[in-house]
Parts: C-alpha cells; structure tokens; sequence
C-alpha cells in the first residue's frame, strides 16, 4: 500500500532560517531599480562569498552576481521578478518558482524555479536556478 505525502512548509526551519524572508531579499536584488540598491540588496540576499548558477551563467561574489542581474534588468526592461506558488525549504536549502512578469501587460515570457542554500545568517550561499519557459534567442 502506498502511502501519499503531503509537504508542509514552515516558514522557518529548525536552525531558525526564514525561507520567505530569503526568498524575498533574493527577489528585492532581482528587481532594484539602480546600480546602488542592486549593490546593497544583492549584499542583503547572498553571503560575501555566494554564487549563482543557471543555464546562462554561473558567477560568484557580489560584484559578479550583480552583473548579471543588471544585464538580465537591461534585456528585460518593465519586467519584474515574481514568485509564484509556495516557498519551500527544510534544513538550509530552499526552493521557489518565479515568473518574470511585463509591468505593461501581465505577460510572462520567463518562467522558472530556484533551488538555494542558506548560510547561518539566511543569505544565499549558492542559488541554482532552472528555466521552464524562454523566449528563444
């Protein structure tokens, strides 16, 4: 006999990390408007020493992460980073489905989820995100 397992997501883990709270600085560095608050909230969401990996890139520390937002901001002007469906996490690692939404139309051309360990403090040691949808090249 099978047996269904239905996940719970706490909102924080049993070492006291906030998975929303995380996920919501990631998204505040994804969407700063200039060069300077990019700065600070990508400082904010990942540890000095943090990397991000996708299909596109894979770069570490602050200056490169930040690079890489501020060409994805460039590419995809008028457009934010949403999350969409739940947060979930056990222990440090945390996971998250995001769209990149037009602010004219609502549209969503880019789609995809991120997995992200967390250091002791709740910022991203490394985040490995995945594309569902892509407009193609």
């Amino acid at each position: 006999m099978s047996q269904t397992v239905t996940p719970t997501t706490p909102a924080t883990s049993s070492q006291g990390l906030d998975y929303e709270a995380a996920v919501n600085r990631y998204f505040a560095a994804w969407n700063a408007p200039d060069p300077a608050e990019r700065e600070r909230a990508v400082a904010a969401a990942w540890s000095q020493g943090g990397s991000y990996t996708d299909p596109l890139c894979d770069v570490s520390g602050h200056a490169q992460i930040a690079a890489v937002i501020a060409g994805a901001r460039e590419q995809f002007a008028g457009y934010t980073f949403q999350g969409t469906g739940l947060v979930d996490g056990h222990h440090h690692i945390v996971r998250f489905a995001w769209e990149l939404v037009s602010e004219a139309d609502g549209s969503a051309p880019v789609a995809g989820f991120d997995v992200m360990t967390l250091d002791e403090d709740g910022r991203a040691r490394a985040v490995l995100g995945f594309l569902d949808r892509a407009p193609a090249v």
